[in-house]
């Protein structure tokens, strides 16, 4: 199985940006679709966006299009995710995972092996 860890998450302003990273260990990352999701203080998790295994298809939850970008190097063993305009809403520990149940609007529970997850605090 696959072992991810989250990078990149800290405190930043409304309206500001923050990159998050995934790295996986192994060398079979470029298998794998991946995806990020995120969990928020007294909510249940829910899926933010989506990358297919060459990274030439993403999908994006409604909340946060136009906003983030999902990207991955396989070379590298790493997906990131770009966070632009970010809000207080987005405040949460966000995960990456392994997308392993595919469809046009993910669930939470399409992902398995899901990282510690990073936090990402968004100030008013």
């Amino acid at each position: 199985q696959v072992q991810l860890v989250e990078s990149g998450g800290g405190l930043v302003q409304a309206g500001g940006s923050l990159r998050l990273s995934c790295v996986a260990s192994g060398r079979t990352f470029g298998r794998d679709s991946m995806g990020w999701l995120r969990q928020a203080p007294g909510k249940e998790r829910e899926f933010v966006a989506a990358i297919s295994q060459t990274g030439g298809s993403m999908i994006y939850a409604d909340s946060v299009k136009g906003r983030f970008t999902i990207s991955r190097d396989n070379a590298k063993n790493t997906m990131y995710l770009e966070m632009n305009n970010l809000k207080p809403e987005d405040t949460a520990v966000y995960h990456c995972a392994v997308h392993i149940v595919i469809r046009d609007i993910p669930r939470d529970t399409d992902f398995r092996s899901w990282g510690p997850g990073t936090k990402v605090t968004v100030s008013s």
